[in-house]
């Protein structure tokens, strides 16, 4: 049974009212307290009890009305703003085809599919090419006069490129990167944080007299005004062409298709792009294409006919926060964890979310029993947005920071925004061990974490460095440890003693490197010797360090001096190789000439989906290893610097993106076949 089968006339009286309520604060300064899911939920029960009880609708509906009757303006629209009608499912949306088709009679000549940007829509209006009047959508007749605002806003021009009286219409929203720096300096200015992106738009968009700018960006996707009679996709390179930021500068571009099973696909995919993207979207319209197919099937008074949006289940919910747990990472980092309650978001039950670090917390003004908005996109760790301060009961209590730390009891270093433990690595030696006998790093085979308990709590490794002392007899006075085990485990580490020189780095666990970092540092100085003789100006050479990452990796390397000098008379990272960049003592010019040979020299590689042929054995950092061993650069993301993609099974929305931008794209086996003699000897 859903919940519209549960309405009761109460229920419904209550149901107007809370969406009535959740309406007012959404688009007014976006401080609603319910989730998308929970709104558009609600907005169906209504609906549907209104539909059975035609004679009992309330004036205050949502139904039928432009931003469910909320929103006001004094500005009247040159024509008005509809909004879309809603489908939840691929299902319902192959229905709304059907009923677009038996409406013009025939299927539409084209659908343009696009993203459904989560921000607020606006009007621009242009007289001679120039910027006069911004407008929120409002009730959809009259808007609000935002123009104040306009001039922080990325890309909407201010002149044209061309002198047309014209009507730009489209959404202006916070990007991920701008959401955060909105926050950070709200909080520096005392202010309460965004509870998220869309909320953030909305409360800066109608803001007036503030001592602080906040950045923004727009998207176009309408125009009134234009002589020419264009199909959507088409009017969108048109908008483009004006100077307008559209999204066909995302993955998530733009794209007419010829039917619904494409239509369905595209949906898909940009679905599936959802978590890459550097901004939130919370659907996919669906549109016909031709200007006369949209004429023809016309519009009603809320929403055109000829368009729906395809929504998303919401990656914010509202829950609220039980508790804060503290957990000290491999390398002494003391972690808060937030402890919620249960909450289905996207399909995933989510318990735990990352609350950062204590100036996190404290920048946002948590406290315990806060109802707070929780985020999650796609594969992405959920995390605490912010508190809904205005539902406060007064019984919310301060979230107590930890005075020492919570493993060992010693005390925490709070000189930078992430505490950490005073012993650093030694207060989590087993983790540390763990970790550096990864696959990625060293790959010790048999040294797992039950192993590393054993030797750390026997007192026979203290530290990285001693699991290369381990000796035979060590190893069998251990519990179940037989002679094949101890014999495998110390052929392990003695292959492990001649790693290459970034497995080693990675080793080590230096904050501010990884696996792709640490394969950049050993290939720029090539040396051991060489990275820790280098001062942060050196480091910062070394592409995506940067001033502030080359300062902590220097203080953290001075930190391992007495580890590293251990490790070296070992014999373990000692190999050397020749650097694929120059010294950093040369010059600019003798930089830009320098490069990698082999027959990936110059490619930005991307490798996605699972590896087949001569590269099944290999892991994903094995992989990227590979790519850089043969001259390339490796990368996770597709862009248009992406050169070559390496597409295994299930590649996805990756080999999408390439597709559409025209990289080459080569199977596993093919780039076997070109990487053939940097392939290791084990593969």
């Amino acid at each position: 049974m859903n919940k519209a089968d549960l309405l009761s006339s109460g229920d419904y009286a209550d149901a107007v009212a809370t969406a009535a309520r959740a309406a007012a604060a959404y688009y007014a300064d976006g401080t609603t307290t319910l989730g998308d899911d929970e709104y558009d939920a609600l907005a169906r029960a209504i609906a549907a009890y209104e539909q059975a009880h035609p004679e009992q609708v309330s004036e205050q509906s949502p139904t039928g009305k432009v931003a469910g009757g909320a929103a006001v303006g004094d500005v009247p629209h040159s024509v008005p703003m509809l909004s879309l009608d809603n489908v939840f499912s691929g299902e319902e949306l192959a229905d709304w085809a059907a009923s677009l088709e038996r409406r013009l009679g025939r299927a539409p000549a084209g659908w343009c599919v696009e993203p459904k940007l989560d921000g607020l829509a606006v009007a621009a209006r242009y007289e001679g090419g120039v910027l006069r009047r911004v407008l929120t959508r409002g009730n959809g007749l009259a808007g609000e006069d935002i123009t104040h605002t306009a001039g922080d806003v990325l890309g909407l021009p201010t002149v044209l490129t061309e002198p047309l009286d014209v009507e730009l219409r489209g959404e202006v929203l916070l990007t991920h990167a701008q959401f955060e720096r909105a926050n950070e300096v709200r909080t520096a200015h005392g202010a309460v944080p965004f509870a998220n992106p869309r909320n953030g738009a909305a409360g800066t968009l109608r803001a007036k007299d503030r001592p602080y700018r906040i950045e923004l960006t727009f998207f176009g996707y309408d125009a009134v005004g234009l002589d020419e009679e264009l199909a959507h996709s088409a009017l969108l390179e048109r908008l483009a062409a004006l100077g307008a930021n559209t999204a066909a500068s995302t993955a998530a571009a733009p794209l007419r298709c010829a039917g619904v099973e494409e239509v369905q696909r595209r949906v898909e995919e940009i679905t599936a792009l959802r978590s890459e993207l550097p901004f939130g979207i919370d659907g996919v319209v669906v549109k016909a294409d031709d200007a006369a197919d949209q004429a023809q099937a016309g519009s009603g008074s809320r929403a055109p006919r000829w368009a729906v949006a395809r929504k998303l289940a919401a990656e914010h919910k509202v829950t609220r926060l039980l508790a804060v747990e503290w957990a000290v990472g491999r390398t002494g980092v003391i972690a808060p964890r937030a402890v919620l309650e249960p909450v289905v978001i996207d399909g995933v039950t989510v318990s735990f979310a990352t609350l950062h670090n204590p100036a996190d917390i404290t920048r946002r003004g948590l406290m315990l029993g806060d109802r707070v908005f929780v985020y999650r996109a796609g594969d992405v760790i959920p995390r605490v947005e912010a508190p809904l301060v205005a539902e406060r009961t007064g019984e919310e209590r301060p979230i107590v920071f930890p005075a020492a730390c919570p493993r060992c009891g010693e005390a925490i270093d709070t000189g930078e925004q992430r505490w950490r433990c005073v012993r650093g690595r030694n207060c989590q030696t087993v983790a540390s061990i763990v970790y550096a006998a990864g696959r990625d790093q060293l790959d010790i085979e048999g040294l797992g974490s039950t192993r590393a308990v054993q030797l750390v709590e026997s007192g026979l490794v203290r530290d990285l460095a001693d699991v290369f002392t381990l000796t035979r007899e060590q190893l069998l006075s251990l519990e179940r440890m037989g002679d094949t085990s101890t014999e495998n485990l110390l052929a392990a580490i003695e292959t492990a003693r001649t790693r290459p020189l970034n497995r080693v780095l990675c080793a080590l666990g230096v904050r501010g490197t990884g696996r792709s970092m640490s394969r950049r540092i050993a290939a720029h100085f090539g040396s051991m010797a060489a990275i820790r003789a280098a001062d942060a100006e050196s480091l910062a050479a070394v592409e995506g360090i940067g001033p502030e990452k080359a300062r902590l990796v220097v203080s953290e390397l001075a930190d391992l001096t007495d580890l590293l000098d251990r490790l070296a008379e070992l014999g373990v990272g000692t190999r050397v190789t020749e650097p694929t960049a120059p010294a950093p003592t040369a010059e600019p010019a003798e930089d830009a000439a320098a490069g990698a040979a082999g027959p990936l020299a110059g490619q930005a590689v991307v490798v996605t989906g699972a590896m087949t042929g001569p590269l099944a054995a290999l892991s994903r950092n094995e992989v990227n290893e590979l790519v850089e061993r043969a001259g390339g650069k490796s990368s996770s993301s597709v862009s248009k610097r992406t050169t070559l993609l390496v597409a295994g099974e299930k590649a996805g929305s990756k080999r999408t993106k390439a597709e559409e931008l025209g990289i080459r794209i080569l199977t596993p086996e093919e780039f076997a076949t070109l990487v053939a003699d940097h392939l290791p000897v084990a593969a």
